[in-house]
């Protein structure tokens, strides 16, 4: 089956053609960072609008890529939410109709599950169950995967995501936007022991997150160290990424100990971080767990990942209708 997907949840304009669910044809994303970066962040209006400039010219990209003619696409699969309404609405609309004009089948799918998809586009995937933490910049989840459409949440964040705090911890500093990749970048050249930065387990037997705290207390450190806080940059951002990440690989790995599973894995945005991937390797080395994480290209938001979701869904009948529409939070509890 070869499948279209369209991704248009926040600022990355993206399609591509996967086979199967498993072999990426091809894979295009448009960007729009440069167009954000001047306010330190995602703007809902101007996203929208760029979503518009670039539906049909990415999705004719991909398909050219692809080495095929829409005749050939079997079914659209396209991401419904969460999300931007307005960026959403873009992508979800296209699909509507291209899935009508070709006469074949579309199915709008949940974004955070396409990061969990992303998984099967590796050659190394792992079998089920096991354990995935999805952290992004809207979103920090832990969920146990039984099947590709059989998914149960564990915890999530009660406030701010991870990469939320990695983009207002980068704000405060003054380092720009996209402040996670940024925040990744110079911590190399840190002490992540320096400063120590609070971090909330709230209760450690369960699974939910909370990154206000270590917002508020990164802005009282600068505030409190005006006159030196810049000397000490190195050194605050690699501490900051330290606390973030001590909580999330705590959580993951106590998580897959209660579910007795020996598979784990990362997804989402924020799992290029290399001292994520880096910390959260070593503590399953520990506990003897196998971990699985998507190369860097497929935890940023991209097509490919809805594609090969909605095939999966496409596969046991699931189909979408005309009337349906999107989302912009899902409900947990």
């Amino acid at each position: 089956m070869i499948v279209l997907g369209i991704e248009s949840s926040c600022d990355e304009s993206g399609a591509a053609i996967v086979c199967d669910g498993i072999k990426i044809l091809s894979s295009v994303v448009y960007s729009q960072i440069s167009t954000h970066a001047p306010y330190g962040g995602v703007v809902p209006e101007l996203a929208a609008r760029k979503h518009m400039e670039a539906i049909v010219p990415v999705v004719s990209e991909a398909i050219q890529k692809a080495g095929i003619s829409p005749k050939q696409i079997d079914a659209v699969s396209v991401t419904q939410g969460p999300g931007l309404i307005g960026s959403l609405l873009v992508g979800f609309s296209f699909a509507k109709a291209y899935a009508f004009a070709l006469g074949i089948p579309w199915i709008g799918v949940n974004h955070l599950y396409g990061h969990i998809s992303a998984l099967n586009l590796e050659d190394n995937s792992p079998d089920f169950p096991f354990v995935v933490l999805l952290v992004s910049g809207g979103h920090t989840s832990i969920y146990y995967v039984k099947s590709n459409t059989d998914i149960e949440i564990l915890g999530h964040t009660l406030d701010d995501a991870a990469g939320e705090a990695f983009d207002k911890g980068a704000k405060i500093l003054g380092l720009g936007y996209p402040g996670g990749i940024i925040i990744d970048n110079i911590s190399k050249q840190g002490d992540k022991n320096k400063i120590l930065f609070p971090r909330v387990y709230l209760d450690k037997s369960l699974f939910d997150f909370s990154f206000s705290g270590i917002k508020t207390s990164i802005n009282r450190y600068v505030q409190n160290n005006q006159t030196i806080y810049k000397e000490q940059l190195f050194d605050i951002a690699a501490s900051f990424q330290e606390a973030i990440v001590d909580v999330l690989s705590f959580k993951l790995i106590n998580a897959a100990i209660k579910k007795q599973c020996e598979r784990i894995a990362i997804v989402g945005g924020v799992a290029a971080n290399s001292r994520l991937r880096d910390r959260v390797k070593d503590d399953a080395k520990k506990h003897g767990f196998s971990v699985y994480i998507p190369s860097p290209s497929l935890c940023g938001d991209n097509a490919a990942m809805i594609a090969a979701n909605g095939y999966h869904y496409l596969k046991e009948g699931g189909r979408s209708n005309l009337t349906d529409d999107v989302f912009s939070k899902v409900l947990v509890g």
